[in-house]
């Protein structure tokens, strides 16, 4: 599963040129995509496995896996839905409120 990408979008110049599918190609986004959540999920490396049950069932593509066989969350794409956390057998991932940010 590739990880979503920011990509521009150019408006085109010709109603000919609009796409007849999907408006934009998939695995890219026009924009940051996490901006309302209230609860992000985090990862207590020394707990996790690797099992990477959470990368597979994240509904975001928002989880990557490290080097070290573990896991870390892009935050510009994940919603904290936490489906990660509820999948976790470990109990490696918590979800934490979000900070208020100025």
């Amino acid at each position: 599963m590739l990880k979503p990408e920011i990509k521009n979008y150019v408006t085109p110049k010709h109603i000919r040129d609009y796409p007849t599918g999907p408006s934009f190609e998939a695995g890219h986004l026009v924009s940051i995509n996490a901006g309302w959540r209230t609860f992000k999920p985090v990862v207590d490396i020394n707990v996790c496995t690797g099992c990477y049950q959470c990368y597979l069932l994240c509904p975001d593509g928002a989880i990557s896996k490290t080097d070290n066989k573990k896991i870390e969350f892009d935050y510009s794409f994940c919603k904290g839905c936490g489906v990660c956390a509820h999948e976790c057998s470990f109990n490696a991932i918590s979800m934490v409120k979000e900070e208020l940010t100025k």
